[in-house]
């Protein structure tokens, strides 16, 4: 399995950008779908994920009515639209994935596969 994410960049606190991750190989729809960031300096932490099918309903509370994350399983992309993006938003963002579910979705210890991160810069 490869992830490629891209769609970072720089934008003003109140602004939106909206990331992708195309996943290619031996992936498929048991796979679940995560998106980590880690700012500088910072330990990797979770944002968002989908369950394996769908069901992208778990967010990090620091996100949660700001970021919307969806899975688009015909084309194995799974995306994360940002609004209302703040300068402490400002991190490399990180797509994962691992094959089927845990309780554990938001440790990064249990994703087998990474994509190699896009950087969004949030200025004020």
């Amino acid at each position: 399995v490869q992830l490629q994410a891209f769609g970072g960049g720089a934008v003003q606190a109140g602004g939106s950008l909206r990331l992708s991750c195309a996943a290619s190989g031996r992936i498929s729809s048991s796979h679940a779908m995560a998106w980590f960031r880690q700012a500088p300096g910072k330990e990797r932490d979770f944002v968002a994920a989908c369950r394996p099918g769908g069901g992208c309903t778990h967010y990090a509370d620091s996100v949660k009515g700001r970021f919307t994350v969806s899975r688009d399983n015909a084309k194995n992309t799974v995306y994360l639209q940002m609004n209302s993006l703040k300068p402490e938003d400002t991190a490399v963002y990180y797509c994962a994935a691992r094959l089927y579910w845990t309780v554990i979705y938001s440790k990064t210890s249990t994703y087998a596969y990474w994509g190699q991160g896009t950087l969004v810069t949030v200025s004020s």
